[in-house]
């Protein structure tokens, strides 16, 4: 199976010791694969929370390897994209298209918007999360700032300053058992235009089975 790794980031083989000792490298590896597992529902918030916990305070591979037993196996590919995670991004543009993060983009520790009348959209609709925490600083005028967010997906915007700026926050259906997956802090100043935080809009077929019946 050469395509794929073990949730430690590292190719299985038959003179590994399970007994090695940990690194840090590797705890922050299984963190990374628990909350992409839970970010598609294969963990519930509870599971997380207690395999997060086990992981950051395990000592050996055989340890972190039992976290990870029952999750399907990691992909070459996805590793790849774990390791494309930048700690800082920068987004400038003034009065030009759209700028747009769709798909399966993967998601910064940190974006910085220098944006003037431009509008954004970042969809985490099919996002790669490889951490719990996104810190977006904004320096935006004009123009509309659009979050499109999944269930499990916070939204802070209690740090944003508003100057003429309108802001609409819908939050995305959840249940209590819903684990959160990643906290997007909003912090910095938005000037004129509006912020838009939004769930994904419903398809044709899902607009019709929750329609009201008519008499």
């Amino acid at each position: 199976m050469s395509g794929e790794i073990s949730p430690t980031g590292k190719h299985s083989g038959p003179g590994s010791s399970p007994e090695l000792r940990a690194s840090h490298a590797d705890r922050d590896r299984v963190v990374d694969v628990l909350r992409i597992a839970a970010g598609e529902g294969l963990l519930n918030a509870d599971e997380l929370d207690e395999r997060l916990e086990a992981a950051l305070s395990a000592r050996t591979l055989s340890e972190l390897a039992a976290l990870t037993a029952d999750l399907p196996p990691v992909s070459a590919t996805a590793g790849a994209i774990v390791a494309e995670v930048k700690d800082v991004v920068r987004i400038e543009q003034v009065f030009s298209g759209t700028i747009e993060r769709v798909g399966r983009w993967v998601v910064p520790r940190r974006l910085e918007l220098a944006v003037t009348y431009c509008d954004v959209t970042l969809d985490f609709t099919d996002a790669v999360i490889t951490h719990d925490t996104l810190q977006i600083d904004v320096a935006m005028a004009g123009k509309t700032l659009k979050l499109i967010t999944r269930p499990g997906i916070e939204i802070d915007t209690d740090a944003l300053q508003l100057v003429h700026c309108k802001l609409k926050n819908r939050r995305s259906p959840t249940t209590p058992d819903t684990p959160v997956t990643l906290r997007v802090e909003l912090v910095g100043q938005k000037a004129h235009g509006r912020v838009v935080v939004r769930p994904p809009r419903r398809t044709f077929t899902q607009w019709l089975l929750r329609r009201p019946r008519s008499r």
